[in-house]
């Protein structure tokens, strides 16, 4: 006699424990894996990334400006000034509180002011000299000084560097000396513009003029300056001696 056979469940029975379904693993149903993106690999995906972290990063650029100069003599010599002036008028004017006579000066000064008119030779010089003085000051206030010392491009922004103008003319005069038919140099850096004069004693003016102007623009280039100057170069043959 022949068993029937036995129906299958309503429900697969529950799994063991550790004996999860392979793709609740990142496997398939075949056995194959299949791999299990993270996070990361989303973000990878989608061309984002992970955040960067913002003190790891290369600093931002900021704007090179030009150093300031702190202009200790024309400020200690305006202060003597003005100290020793208001010292003398406040002294005389005490003095004068005390019935004492004032200063012969200050009489002096009272009396031309009261009387001399506003055309006189000494009224015009002295206001002349008031108005440069006042002016000399206001450009001192308005303008970084220090001419000498070219600002370099900042890596860091909290690095300032700067270069003497001096400083980076000799580099320069030895980069134009390293060109074959140069016999002297002259170079003067400014602000904004690099003058090099030089003298060929063989080869030809115009392939000398090529080579300088080449060796000179690669040795500005290294100088790392914030504002690269321009660059004029002239070449001629030395002088004959008589």
């Amino acid at each position: 006699m022949t068993t029937p056979p036995e129906p299958p469940p309503d429900h697969e029975p529950a799994p063991a424990p550790g004996d999860e379904p392979t793709r609740a693993r990142g496997g398939a149903p075949d056995g194959t894996p299949v791999p299990v993106l993270t996070d990361a690999d989303a973000d990878a995906d989608a061309g984002t990334g992970p955040t960067p972290d913002p003190g790891t990063g290369p600093a931002p650029a900021s704007r090179v400006r030009r150093f300031w100069s702190v202009r200790r003599i024309p400020a200690a010599v305006l202060a003597a000034l003005v100290l020793g002036g208001a010292g003398l008028l406040l002294y005389d004017v005490a003095a004068v509180r005390a019935d004492r006579t004032a200063m012969a000066w200050r009489r002096e000064l009272a009396d031309g002011l009261a009387t001399r008119p506003l055309d006189d030779t000494w009224v015009v010089v002295g206001a002349a000299v008031a108005v440069v003085l006042g002016l000399w000051l206001l450009i001192l206030a308005a303008t970084p000084g220090l001419r000498a010392i070219l600002p370099m491009r900042r890596e860091h922004a909290d690095v300032r560097a700067g270069l003497d103008r001096e400083a980076a003319a000799l580099a320069l005069r030895d980069r134009a000396m390293e060109v074959s038919g140069v016999q002297s140099v002259r170079v003067r850096v400014g602000r904004s513009k690099v003058a090099v004069k030089a003298a060929s004693h063989f080869r030809e003016l115009d392939e000398v003029r090529a080579d300088v102007e080449a060796a000179v623009a690669a040795g500005v280039d290294e100088l790392a300056l914030a504002h690269p100057p321009a660059l004029t170069v002239r070449v001629a043959r030395p002088p004959r001696k008589a």
